[in-house]
C-alpha cells in the first residue's frame, strides 16, 4: 500500500517517469536489430581444408581425420565434429559448449591446424577458418548477368570488384561468386610436343615457376643518385610467357610457346548458373549473427545504384530471392495484429466500465508497459523479431488485467459512495495480494524457458523474458499510474445514476443487463454447487476423454512457414557430366514453368555442379559434383500454396527423368535456421566402421521409411559408387626407365588438375592490379579416352638396363608417357564421407509432408526398431528438427510441471495455505483442456510456438482463479457467511474482472490466431491455444473452482485464522507487560 499512497501523493514524480518510459523506450526501439528470428548463438567454426585433385578417399584419411583428431586432443571446449570430406574438399564444423571463446578456439585450431598439415599431403595449403552461426542464412542474392560480356567476364568483375564493394555493408558476408567462370592464365600443354621434346608437364611448371618471380630487386646509390632497381621478373602482358625458356634439349632452348599455349582463359568450369533459362552468376548475400536482415538488404539495394553505374557497360545486375520482403512483412503483420487487439481490447474495456476515463487509464499503462518490455530486451542484447513482437502483441491481453482489475475495483468502491481517494486505497488494499500472486503467478509459468537448449533456448528466452519484464511493468504501473490517474479523472466524474444523455442511458441498460447476467450466472453456480458430485464428475470424464488428443493433434518442432519458396535438388546419375547435367537441369526448369503459372512464377535459379570450396562453409547444399544441382524458385506475392505445386512436381516430374533423383529441401530462412545446417529436418545417422556395412543398413532402412504416410523426399545423401579410373603404376618397369611414383603423381597432378595447388604463382593484371593465377594443365578436350590419358607425358626416360624396350620407351634418353610405366583401370569410389566424432555415418534424410513431424519421426523410430542384425560396432542415431523438437517437448514438460510447483509453492506463501493453491490451481487441467481441444478443432499441431500458448494460459487461467478464491476468503470473513454462499458472493463479484481479463486476452489473440498476413503462420498456434485454454479455463474458474471450493474448504480461511490468533496474542502480550 505504501507505493499507492506514495503515486498519489507525488503525482509529478509518476509523470516524469512515464515520460522517461516512454524517451527511453522509444529510443530503445528505434536501436534494436530486425531480423525474422533471434540469433541462436551456438559456437561453431568451420574449417575448410582444399586439395584439388584429391580423392574422396584420400582427403578423409590424409587430410581430414588427421584434422579432426589433432584438435579434439588438443582443442578445448569441443562437445563435437561433424565433417564432410569430397574430391578436394574436407568441411570440419567444431561445435563447442555454450559460453566458450571462440576467440580463443579459433587461435587454437588455427595453430593445430598447422602443425597437422605438416603430415597431410605435400603442398597443402592453410585450411581457410571461419566462426560459423546457425544465422548465418543467405538473405538475398545479387545476380550479375549481360546478354554480350562472358561468364568469365561476369566471375572475375564480381569476385573483384562487386565483392569489395559489398563488405562496406556493416552485418553483410558474401562468399565468390556461384557459376561463371574463374579467370586464370592457362598455359595449356600439347602432350604430343611435351613428350617429342623429352619433357614433362612438371618441367613446364618449374619453367613458369623460375620465371615469374615477384620479388623485389633492391635500390643501388650511383654518383649522387639513388635509384630504385627494378627487374623484368614477371611479363608485362599474357603473351609475354610464350618467350619464357623451359631447358635446352640436344643443344636447343625449348621455349615455352614451342609446347603450350598461353591464353587468358579460365579453370574448368566446375559451376553453372542458370537465371530464367540463361547462364550468369550470382554473389549470396549473407547476413553475420548480429545484424539485421533488413538492414543488410537495404545497404545491399543502396549499394546497387552505385555498382551498376561503375560495372562494364552490358552488365546487368539485380537483387532476387529477398527474404526481407518476407520478414518487413510478417513484422508488419505483427504490428497490425497488435493494433487491432489494442483496438478491440480498448473497445470491450470502455464496454465493461462504461467510462471513457477508466478505458484512458487502462489503455494508458498496456504501451507504457510494452515500452518497458522493450527497453529491457535491448539492455539484454536482443532484437526485433517475430518472436519478441508476438510475445509483446500477446503481453497486451494479459497487460490488461492488473489495470483492468485495479480500475475496476476502484469503480466498484467508487458506486459505494466513497470518495475518490478513498475508494482508491480500498480498491487497492482488497486486490494487493491477489494482483501481486496473479502478477507473480504469470511470472513463474515461464519458468520452462530455463531448461530449453539448443535453438529453442534461443528463440523462446525473448519472447519470455519481454512478457516477464511487461508483466513485472504492468503491475507497477497499476500501483502508481492507475492510482494517480483515478484521482485525476475520476474525482469530478459523475457516476450514472441519473441523467439522461445516450452514454447514460447506455451505461443503465448495460448495467442492468449485467446485474441480470449476474444473476442467472449465480442462480446457475448455486445450482452447480447443489450438484457438484455430478459436475465434478462430468468434468473429470471430459478430462478422461481429452487424454487422447495429443496423439490426434500431433506434434512439430515449428509451424511451417510458406515464404513462396521452393528448393528443389536434382541429382542426374552418378557421373554425369556438368554439361549434360545442365541440359536436363534446362530441361527440369521447363517442366516447372509448365506446373506453376506465369502470373505467379518471378525467378528460377539453377546452381549446378560444386562451387568454389570456400563457398561451402557459407551456403548448405548437397551439390557433391557435376551430376547435382539445386533448383530454387521463388513465387509472386499472392501465390498459390506452395505446398501444392511441391506435391505436383513430386508426384509427376521423377517418372520424366528416370535415373534421377528429385528430393526438396527447405527453402524458407526459418527452416534453414532450425535445421542448423542440414538439409532436412530428420536426419538418422548410421555409424560404424564398414562404411559398406551401414550403407546396406540405410538402404533398408530408406525402404521402410518410404512406407511411412507423409515421410517425403527420402534419401541417401552419400553416394558409395562414383565412378573412378584407378592408375596402378609398376614401380620396377618406372625404375628402370628412371622415373619415380612422385613423378607420375606429380605429373598426373598438373595435367589433370593444373599446378595451382603444386606450384603457385601468380601475374598482375597491369589494368586493374589484380593477382590471376598462372596454371599449367592438359586441355581437358585432349584427355577425352582412356588411350589419350595414357599417352600423357612423363617426362625425358633413361633406360637403365640392356633389356628390351618396352613399348613407350624412347631410348637414348627420349620421353616417355604413362601407359609405359602404368595400367588403368575401373573402379568405384564415394562422392562423400561423412563423420560425426571422427566416425563415419551414412545418413537418411527425409521431411514431413501432409502430417505432423513427430508422428512421421515416431513411425522412423519404430522403423529403425524393426531392423535386426546390426552389423559390429554400428549405431543409429537421430538428429535434426526432430531431435531438437524431442528435447525442446522433454525439457518443456519437466519445465512445466516445476513451475506449477513453483507457483503453488508460491500461492502457499501469499495465501498462508495448502488447501487455496491446490483449490486455485484447478483451472490448469481446464486449461489445457481447452488448449487441445482447440488444437484438434482448427488442425494445428502442438509445436512450441502452442506450448508457449500454453503455458501463458495456465498462467492467466490461475490468475483469474487467485481473485475468485481470494473474494471467497474475504466474504466469508468479512461477512461471516457459509462457504457455500461464500463461494456464491465471490463469483458474483468478481464476474466482471474475470470476464474482463479473458474477455481481453480472447480479443487481443483473435488477429494472432487467424493468421492473416506474411508469416502469420509462425505465431497462429500460439494465439489458438492461449484462446482454447482460456475459453475452458474461464468456465472451470467461475463453476468447476467454486466447486472444488466448497468440497474441501469447511474452515474458514487459515491465514484469517493465523492473523487473529497473532492478535490476540500480541494483544495478551502487551496486557500482562501492562499489569
Amino acid at each position: 500500500m505504501w507505493i499507492v499512497r506514495l503515486a498519489l501523493r507525488r503525482p509529478y514524480t509518476i509523470a516524469v517517469l512515464c515520460a522517461l518510459i516512454g524517451i527511453f523506450g522509444v529510443l530503445s526501439a528505434s536501436r534494436m536489430k530486425t531480423d525474422i528470428l533471434p540469433a541462436i548463438d551456438i559456437p561453431v567454426v568451420i574449417v575448410v581444408w582444399n586439395y584439388p585433385g584429391l580423392s574422396t578417399e584420400d582427403m578423409e584419411r590424409r587430410v581430414v581425420f588427421i584434422s579432426e583428431r589433432a584438435m579434439s586432443t588438443t582443442v578445448s571446449g569441443i562437445t563435437r565434429i561433424d565433417s564432410q570430406s569430397m574430391n578436394s574438399l574436407g568441411i570440419l564444423k567444431v561445435y563447442f559448449e555454450p559460453g566458450s571463446d571462440i576467440g580463443g578456439a579459433i587461435a587454437q585450431i588455427v595453430s593445430v591446424s598447422l602443425t597437422a598439415s605438416r603430415i597431410m599431403p605435400p603442398g597443402i595449403t592453410p585450411p581457410s577458418i571461419i566462426r560459423y552461426n546457425a544465422s548465418n542464412v543467405p538473405v538475398a542474392q545479387m545476380t550479375i548477368g549481360s546478354k554480350t560480356l562472358s561468364e568469365q567476364e561476369l566471375f572475375d568483375y564480381g569476385l573483384n570488384f562487386i565483392r569489395l564493394r559489398l563488405f562496406t555493408i556493416p552485418g553483410l558476408a558474401t562468399p565468390a561468386p556461384f557459376g561463371g567462370k574463374l579467370r586464370q592464365i592457362m598455359v595449356d600443354i600439347d602432350p604430343a610436343r611435351v613428350t617429342a621434346k623429352g619433357l614433362s608437364p612438371n618441367d613446364v611448371v618449374q619453367a613458369v615457376l623460375q620465371s615469374n618471380v615477384l620479388v623485389p630487386a633492391g635500390s643501388a646509390q650511383i654518383g649522387g643518385t639513388k635509384y630504385d632497381v627494378q627487374l623484368n621478373s614477371s611479363p608485362d602482358t599474357v603473351q609475354g610467357f610464350s618467350e619464357m625458356p623451359i631447358k635446352a634439349v640436344d643443344g636447343a632452348t625449348v621455349l615455352l610457346g614451342d609446347v603450350a599455349r598461353v591464353r587468358d582463359g579460365y579453370a574448368v568450369q566446375e559451376n553453372v548458373v542458370r537465371l530464367n533459362g540463361r547462364r550468369a552468376t550470382y554473389l549470396a548475400i549473407l547476413k553475420k549473427a548480429d545484424a539485421s536482415t533488413l538492414a543488410v538488404v537495404d545497404g545491399a539495394r543502396a549499394q546497387l545504384p552505385i555498382i551498376a553505374a561503375a560495372a562494364p557497360q552490358g552488365m546487368e545486375l539485380k537483387i532476387d530471392f529477398d527474404q526481407s520482403v518476407f520478414v518487413r512483412a510478417a513484422i508488419q503483420n505483427v504490428l497490425h495484429e497488435g493494433a487491432l487487439a489494442s483496438v478491440l481490447v480498448s473497445l470491450m474495456i470502455l464496454f465493461f466500465l462504461g467510462s471513457w476515463r477508466g478505458a484512458l487509464m487502462v489503455m494508458t499503462s498496456i504501451p507504457l508497459a510494452i515500452l518497458v518490455g522493450l527497453v529491457g530486451l535491448f539492455l539484454f542484447g536482443h532484437t526485433l523479431n517475430l518472436m519478441t513482437m508476438g510475445g509483446l502483441a500477446l503481453a497486451i491481453g494479459m497487460l490488461v488485467d492488473d489495470a483492468t482489475v485495479e480500475v475496476e475495483n476502484i469503480h466498484r468502491n467508487r458506486h459505494l459512495g466513497k470518495p475518490i481517494t478513498v475508494a482508491i486505497l480500498d480498491g487497492a488494499q482488497q486486490i494487493a495480494v491477489p494482483a501481486l500472486a496473479a502478477t507473480l503467478t504469470i511470472c513463474v509459468v515461464f519458468f520452462p524457458v530455463v531448461l530449453l537448449e539448443g535453438p529453442a533456448q534461443f528463440l523462446f528466452t525473448a519472447l519470455a523474458l519481454g512478457v516477464v519484464i511487461s508483466m513485472l511493468a504492468s503491475y507497477l504501473l497499476s500501483r502508481t499510474l492507475v492510482p494517480t490517474l483515478a484521482r485525476i479523472l475520476m474525482e469530478k466524474e459523475e457516476l450514472h445514476a441519473g441523467g439522461e444523455g445516450i452514454v447514460a442511458r447506455f451505461n443503465r441498460w448495460r448495467d442492468r443487463g449485467f446485474a441480470r447476467f449476474q444473476e442467472a450466472y449465480g442462480r446457475t453456480l448455486g445450482a452447480v454447487l447443489h450438484h457438484r458430485a455430478l459436475v465434478l464428475i462430468c468434468a473429470g470424464l471430459v478430462l478422461a476423454c481429452t487424454a487422447f488428443l495429443p496423439f490426434v493433434v500431433g506434434l512439430d518442432f515449428f509451424p511451417a512457414v510458406d515464404a513462396g519458396q521452393m528448393r528443389l535438388h536434382y541429382r542426374a546419375p552418378i557421373g554425369t557430366r556438368l554439361e549434360e547435367t545442365d541440359r536436363q537441369v534446362a530441361r527440369l526448369e521447363q517442366r516447372i514453368q509448365d506446373i506453376v503459372p506465369a502470373a505467379e512464377l518471378e525467378t528460377i535459379n539453377s546452381n549446378i555442379g560444386m562451387p568454389i570450396s570456400y563457398n561451402l562453409a557459407f551456403v548448405q547444399t548437397d551439390n557433391t559434383g557435376s551430376q547435382d544441382a539445386d533448383i530454387l524458385v521463388a513465387l509472386k506475392p499472392k501465390h498459390a500454396p506452395t505446398e501444392r505445386y511441391m506435391e505436383r512436381i513430386r508426384r509427376e516430374l521423377p517418372d520424366e527423368f528416370p535415373g534421377a533423383t528429385l528430393y526438396f529441401q527447405p527453402a524458407d530462412i526459418v527452416s534453414q535456421v532450425l535445421n542448423f545446417g542440414l538439409s532436412a529436418p530428420i536426419d538418422v545417422q548410421i555409424d560404424g566402421p564398414d562404411v559398406e556395412a551401414s550403407y546396406a543398413v540405410a538402404r533398408e532402412l530408406v525402404k521402410k521409411i518410404r512406407a511411412i504416410p507423409g515421410a517425403t523426399d527420402v534419401r541417401i545423401p552419400q553416394v558409395l559408387a562414383y565412378p573412378a579410373l584407378r592408375v596402378d603404376v609398376d614401380r620396377s618397369r618406372a625404375a628402370q626407365i628412371g622415373i619415380t611414383e612422385r613423378d607420375v603423381a606429380n605429373n598426373l597432378l598438373v595435367s589433370l588438375s593444373s599446378s595451382s595447388l603444386v606450384a603457385p604463382s601468380f601475374w598482375i593484371n597491369p589494368k586493374n592490379n589484380v593477382n590471376y593465377p598462372v596454371v599449367v594443365q592438359t586441355p581437358i578436350r585432349q584427355i577425352d579416352s582412356v588411350p589419350s590419358l595414357l599417352g600423357m607425358p612423363l617426362g625425358r626416360a633413361a633406360l637403365v638396363s640392356s633389356s628390351t624396350p618396352a613399348p613407350g620407351d624412347t631410348p637414348a634418353g627420349g620421353g616417355s608417357y604413362l601407359g609405359a610405366v602404368a595400367s588403368l583401370r575401373p573402379a568405384t569410389g564415394l562422392s562423400m564421407i561423412n563423420h560425426v566424432s571422427v566416425q563415419r555415418v551414412v545418413d537418411v534424410q527425409a521431411s514431413a509432408t501432409g502430417r505432423d513431424l513427430g508422428g512421421v519421426t515416431l513411425d522412423i523410430q519404430k522403423a529403425i526398431g524393426s531392423i535386426k542384425n546390426l552389423p559390429k560396432a554400428t549405431r543409429i542415431s537421430l538428429r535434426g528438427q526432430s531431435e531438437s523438437m524431442f528435447a525442446a517437448f522433454n525439457r518443456l514438460g519437466v519445465g512445466l510441471i516445476l513451475a506449477i510447483a513453483l507457483v503453488y509453492l508460491l500461492l502457499v506463501v501469499l495465501f498462508q495455505s495448502f488447501l487455496d493453491p491446490f483449490i486455485i490451481l484447478v483451472a490448469v487441467p481446464g486449461a489445457l483442456v481447452g488448449i487441445l481441444w482447440m488444437l484438434a478443432f482448427t488442425g494445428t499441431t502442438l509445436n512450441v510456438e502452442s506450448f508457449m500458448g500454453a503455458i501463458m494460459a495456465v498462467g492467466i487461467a490461475t490468475s483469474n482463479s487467485i481473485l475468485l478464491v481470494s473474494a471467497a476468503n474475504d466474504a466469508r470473513v468479512a461477512q461471516g457467511v457459509s462457504v457455500v454462499e461464500g463461494a456464491i458472493v465471490a463469483g458474483k463479484t468478481r464476474l466482471r474482472p474475470v470476464l474482463m481479463t479473458a474477455l481481453a486476452m480472447l480479443l487481443g489473440m483473435v488477429p494472432m490466431a487467424l493468421a492473416i498476413g506474411e508469416g502469420g503462420e509462425q505465431n497462429a498456434p500460439l494465439g489458438r491455444a492461449v484462446i482454447g485454454g482460456l475459453i475452458v479455463a474461464t468456465f472451470v474458474t467461475l463453476f468447476i473452482v467454486p466447486a472444488v471450493y466448497t468440497l474441501v474448504r469447511k474452515a474458514p480461511p487459515s491465514a484469517h485464522k493465523l492473523d487473529a490468533k497473532f492478535a490476540a496474542e500480541s494483544r495478551g502480550a502487551s496486557e500482562a507487560a501492562h499489569a
